[in-house]
């Protein structure tokens, strides 16, 4: 099976959407600090883990403390993902239940940018990971650009 066939397999969505591949597989970050353009260590608020968590961020898997670990890197929760030229933006996805699965970052091109787990990064439409696994985006956050 191909690589696309397999992404497809865990998020059927990405099928009806224009995406691509962008780098090969790697354990060495996940999404959420892929978002921040962090690529030598994974962030999450799991207290067992030994993984980077923004300090004095409460260390749970809720929408809120996501939020506030953005906040502390210059973002702060807007209205929607409209591309805007001066803004950098985040897409927070969460499963029907409030429980955050997965970070996007916004590209210069409108796309997405995404690390999909141990897996490959991809450039996406935010609906092409909608689905079972990450849920749907449920706040959006953005900073000035650089």
């Amino acid at each position: 099976m191909d690589i696309n066939a397999e992404l497809e397999q865990d998020w059927p969505n990405l099928s009806q959407t224009n995406y691509r591949v962008t780098s090969p597989h790697t354990g060495d970050y996940n999404c959420l600090a892929w978002a921040v353009y962090e690529e030598d260590r994974w962030w999450s608020p799991l207290p067992e883990e030994d993984y980077y968590w923004p300090e004095g961020v409460p260390r749970k898997v809720s929408i809120d403390a996501f939020v506030k670990a953005y906040e502390t890197v210059g973002f702060v929760v807007c209205e929607a993902g409209d591309f805007e030229p001066n803004l950098e933006k985040l897409a927070i996805y969460a499963t029907p239940d409030g429980r955050p699965q997965h970070v996007a970052r916004q590209l210069s091109n409108r796309q997405w940018t995404s690390k999909l787990g141990r897996l490959e990064d991809v450039e996406h439409e935010l609906k092409g990971l909608e689905g079972q696994l990450y849920g749907a985006v449920v706040v959006f956050m953005g900073r000035k650009r650089n």
